[in-house]
Protein backbone atom coordinates (compact mmCIF):
# COMPACT_ATOMS: atom_id res chain seq x y z
CA UNK A 1 0.00 0.00 0.00
CA UNK A 2 1.26 3.46 -0.83
CA UNK A 3 0.25 7.11 -0.68
CA UNK A 4 1.05 10.35 -2.45
CA UNK A 5 1.25 13.81 -0.90
CA UNK A 6 0.83 16.68 -3.35
CA UNK A 7 3.30 19.53 -2.80
CA UNK A 8 2.58 23.09 -3.99
CA UNK A 9 4.62 26.28 -3.68
CA UNK A 10 3.51 27.42 -0.23
CA UNK A 11 2.60 24.00 1.21
CA UNK A 12 3.73 23.89 4.84
CA UNK A 13 2.10 20.76 6.23
CA UNK A 14 3.24 18.28 3.59
CA UNK A 15 6.06 16.91 5.75
CA UNK A 16 3.82 16.64 8.81
CA UNK A 17 1.33 14.58 6.81
CA UNK A 18 4.15 12.43 5.42
CA UNK A 19 5.35 11.62 8.95
CA UNK A 20 1.84 10.62 10.03
CA UNK A 21 1.30 8.49 6.94
CA UNK A 22 4.60 6.69 7.34
CA UNK A 23 3.88 5.98 11.00
CA UNK A 24 0.50 4.47 10.10
CA UNK A 25 1.39 2.70 6.85
CA UNK A 26 4.99 1.70 7.52
CA UNK A 27 6.12 3.31 4.28
CA UNK A 28 6.99 6.87 3.35
CA UNK A 29 4.60 8.44 0.85
CA UNK A 30 5.57 9.78 -2.54
CA UNK A 31 6.01 13.55 -2.45
CA UNK A 32 4.57 14.71 -5.78
CA UNK A 33 5.34 18.18 -7.09
CA UNK A 34 2.38 20.22 -8.31
CA UNK A 35 3.94 20.66 -11.74
CA UNK A 36 4.07 16.94 -12.47
CA UNK A 37 1.47 15.66 -14.89
CA UNK A 38 1.48 12.08 -13.62
CA UNK A 39 0.95 10.32 -10.31
CA UNK A 40 2.52 7.06 -9.14
CA UNK A 41 0.18 4.10 -8.76
CA UNK A 42 -0.98 4.80 -5.20
CA UNK A 43 -3.83 3.75 -2.91
CA UNK A 44 -4.29 7.15 -1.24
CA UNK A 45 -3.82 10.81 -2.15
CA UNK A 46 -3.42 13.66 0.35
CA UNK A 47 -3.61 17.36 -0.52
CA UNK A 48 -1.98 19.01 2.51
CA UNK A 49 -2.38 22.29 4.31
CA UNK A 50 -0.45 25.49 3.76
CA UNK A 51 -0.80 28.54 1.57
CA UNK A 52 -0.51 27.24 -1.99
CA UNK A 53 0.62 30.03 -4.32
CA UNK A 54 0.50 32.36 -1.31
CA UNK A 55 -3.32 32.21 -1.33
CA UNK A 56 -3.25 34.74 -4.17
CA UNK A 57 -6.47 35.23 -6.15
CA UNK A 58 -8.50 32.98 -3.82
CA UNK A 59 -7.36 30.23 -1.45
CA UNK A 60 -6.83 27.04 -3.43
CA UNK A 61 -7.93 28.50 -6.77
CA UNK A 62 -4.54 28.57 -8.44
CA UNK A 63 -3.48 25.21 -7.01
CA UNK A 64 -6.67 23.62 -8.36
CA UNK A 65 -5.36 24.38 -11.85
CA UNK A 66 -1.91 22.85 -11.33
CA UNK A 67 -1.03 20.08 -13.82
CA UNK A 68 -1.05 17.33 -11.20
CA UNK A 69 -4.61 18.14 -10.13
CA UNK A 70 -6.03 16.79 -13.39
CA UNK A 71 -4.71 13.38 -12.40
CA UNK A 72 -5.82 13.82 -8.78
CA UNK A 73 -9.37 14.55 -9.96
CA UNK A 74 -9.33 11.57 -12.31
CA UNK A 75 -8.08 9.20 -9.59
CA UNK A 76 -10.55 10.52 -7.03
CA UNK A 77 -13.43 10.17 -9.48
CA UNK A 78 -12.29 6.59 -10.09
CA UNK A 79 -12.54 5.83 -6.36
CA UNK A 80 -9.07 6.45 -4.90
CA UNK A 81 -9.38 7.74 -1.32
CA UNK A 82 -8.42 11.43 -1.36
CA UNK A 83 -7.96 13.63 1.71
CA UNK A 84 -7.70 17.42 1.64
CA UNK A 85 -6.63 19.17 4.85
CA UNK A 86 -7.14 22.93 5.37
CA UNK A 87 -5.71 24.47 2.19
CA UNK A 88 -6.18 21.01 0.68
CA UNK A 89 -9.89 21.25 1.47
CA UNK A 90 -9.97 24.59 -0.31
CA UNK A 91 -8.22 23.05 -3.33
CA UNK A 92 -10.70 20.15 -3.47
CA UNK A 93 -13.67 22.53 -3.51
CA UNK A 94 -12.03 24.71 -6.15
CA UNK A 95 -11.44 21.75 -8.47
CA UNK A 96 -15.00 20.47 -8.03
CA UNK A 97 -14.31 17.28 -6.08
CA UNK A 98 -16.29 18.62 -3.11
CA UNK A 99 -19.31 20.93 -2.98
CA UNK A 100 -19.31 24.35 -1.36
CA UNK A 101 -16.70 27.05 -0.84
CA UNK A 102 -14.40 28.19 1.97
CA UNK A 103 -14.85 31.89 2.65
CA UNK A 104 -13.09 34.38 4.93
CA UNK A 105 -13.58 33.59 8.62
CA UNK A 106 -16.57 35.38 10.10
CA UNK A 107 -14.26 37.18 12.53
CA UNK A 108 -12.09 38.36 9.59
CA UNK A 109 -9.12 37.12 11.64
CA UNK A 110 -6.71 34.21 11.30
CA UNK A 111 -7.70 31.48 13.78
CA UNK A 112 -5.01 29.18 15.21
CA UNK A 113 -6.01 27.00 18.16
CA UNK A 114 -7.28 23.60 19.18
CA UNK A 115 -10.99 23.03 18.61
CA UNK A 116 -13.44 20.29 19.52
CA UNK A 117 -14.97 18.25 16.71
CA UNK A 118 -17.90 15.85 16.76
CA UNK A 119 -17.47 12.79 14.56
CA UNK A 120 -20.60 12.54 12.42
CA UNK A 121 -19.59 9.43 10.46
CA UNK A 122 -17.54 6.48 11.71
CA UNK A 123 -18.17 4.21 8.74
CA UNK A 124 -15.84 5.78 6.17
CA UNK A 125 -12.29 4.96 5.08
CA UNK A 126 -11.20 8.09 6.96
CA UNK A 127 -13.06 7.62 10.25
CA UNK A 128 -13.46 3.90 10.97
CA UNK A 129 -11.16 4.15 14.01
CA UNK A 130 -13.42 6.79 15.59
CA UNK A 131 -16.91 6.38 17.08
CA UNK A 132 -19.94 8.21 15.78
CA UNK A 133 -20.68 11.06 18.19
CA UNK A 134 -17.14 10.99 19.61
CA UNK A 135 -15.67 14.38 20.47
CA UNK A 136 -12.04 14.81 19.45
CA UNK A 137 -9.67 17.75 19.79
CA UNK A 138 -7.78 18.86 16.67
CA UNK A 139 -5.97 22.14 15.81
CA UNK A 140 -7.15 24.63 13.22
CA UNK A 141 -5.00 27.30 11.55
CA UNK A 142 -6.74 29.22 8.79
CA UNK A 143 -8.02 32.56 7.60
CA UNK A 144 -10.51 31.22 5.06
CA UNK A 145 -12.27 28.30 6.71
CA UNK A 146 -15.86 29.52 6.71
CA UNK A 147 -17.70 26.73 4.87
CA UNK A 148 -20.68 27.85 2.81
CA UNK A 149 -23.02 26.38 0.24
CA UNK A 150 -26.53 26.98 -1.07
CA UNK A 151 -29.61 25.63 0.80
CA UNK A 152 -30.28 22.81 -1.68
CA UNK A 153 -26.71 21.56 -1.50
CA UNK A 154 -26.72 21.76 2.29
CA UNK A 155 -29.92 19.71 2.41
CA UNK A 156 -28.34 17.13 0.10
CA UNK A 157 -25.23 17.00 2.29
CA UNK A 158 -27.35 16.42 5.39
CA UNK A 159 -29.71 13.92 3.72
CA UNK A 160 -26.81 11.91 2.28
CA UNK A 161 -24.80 12.10 5.50
CA UNK A 162 -21.87 13.77 3.79
CA UNK A 163 -20.93 15.87 6.82
CA UNK A 164 -17.99 14.07 8.43
CA UNK A 165 -17.14 16.47 11.29
CA UNK A 166 -18.73 19.45 13.01
CA UNK A 167 -17.26 22.03 15.34
CA UNK A 168 -18.76 21.50 18.78
CA UNK A 169 -18.49 22.14 22.50
CA UNK A 170 -16.58 19.62 24.68
CA UNK A 171 -19.88 17.85 25.44
CA UNK A 172 -20.68 17.46 21.75
CA UNK A 173 -23.34 20.15 21.58
CA UNK A 174 -23.40 22.61 18.70
CA UNK A 175 -23.36 26.35 19.22
CA UNK A 176 -22.15 29.56 17.67
CA UNK A 177 -19.52 29.83 20.40
CA UNK A 178 -17.99 26.49 19.42
CA UNK A 179 -17.74 27.49 15.75
CA UNK A 180 -14.30 29.09 15.14
CA UNK A 181 -14.97 30.49 11.68
CA UNK A 182 -18.73 30.84 11.09
CA UNK A 183 -19.08 27.69 8.98
CA UNK A 184 -22.61 26.84 7.93
CA UNK A 185 -24.16 24.23 10.27
CA UNK A 186 -20.84 24.08 12.18
CA UNK A 187 -19.39 22.02 9.32
CA UNK A 188 -15.69 21.19 9.74
CA UNK A 189 -15.40 18.45 7.12
CA UNK A 190 -17.42 17.09 4.21
CA UNK A 191 -17.38 13.98 2.03
CA UNK A 192 -18.20 13.59 -1.61
CA UNK A 193 -21.25 11.53 -2.56
CA UNK A 194 -19.10 8.43 -3.05
CA UNK A 195 -17.51 8.72 0.39
CA UNK A 196 -13.94 8.43 -0.93
CA UNK A 197 -13.07 12.16 -0.84
CA UNK A 198 -12.87 14.09 2.44
CA UNK A 199 -12.07 17.74 2.94
CA UNK A 200 -11.57 19.12 6.44
CA UNK A 201 -10.24 22.40 7.83
CA UNK A 202 -8.72 21.01 11.10
CA UNK A 203 -5.24 19.41 10.97
CA UNK A 204 -5.22 15.80 12.25
CA UNK A 205 -1.50 15.50 11.46
CA UNK A 206 -0.73 18.15 14.07
CA UNK A 207 -2.04 15.98 16.92
CA UNK A 208 -1.08 12.50 15.75
CA UNK A 209 1.49 11.55 18.38
CA UNK A 210 1.92 12.16 22.10
CA UNK A 211 5.02 14.33 21.64
CA UNK A 212 2.81 16.84 19.82
CA UNK A 213 0.48 17.10 22.80
CA UNK A 214 -2.25 14.68 21.76
CA UNK A 215 -3.16 11.74 19.56
CA UNK A 216 -6.73 12.48 18.45
CA UNK A 217 -5.55 12.80 14.84
CA UNK A 218 -3.82 9.41 14.75
CA UNK A 219 -7.00 7.33 14.28
CA UNK A 220 -7.60 9.02 10.92
CA UNK A 221 -4.29 7.79 9.56
CA UNK A 222 -4.83 4.36 11.13
CA UNK A 223 -8.25 4.24 9.47
CA UNK A 224 -6.75 5.05 6.07
CA UNK A 225 -3.93 2.54 6.47
CA UNK A 226 -6.40 -0.19 7.36
CA UNK A 227 -8.75 0.73 4.52
CA UNK A 228 -6.13 0.75 1.77
CA UNK A 229 -4.56 -2.45 3.06
CA UNK A 230 -7.85 -4.35 2.86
Amino acid sequence: MSAAVIVFPGSNCDRDVAVSLEAAMGRAPYMVWHGDSELPDVDLIVVPGGFSYGDYLRSGAMAANSPVMREVVARANAGTPTLGICNGFQVLTECGLLPGVLMRNASLKFVCRDVDLRVERADTVFTRHYREGQVIRIPVAHHDGNYFTDPDTLKALEDNRQVAFRYCAPDGSLSEDSNPNGSLANIAGVLNAGGNVLGMMPHPERLAEALLGGTDGAPMFASLAEAVAA
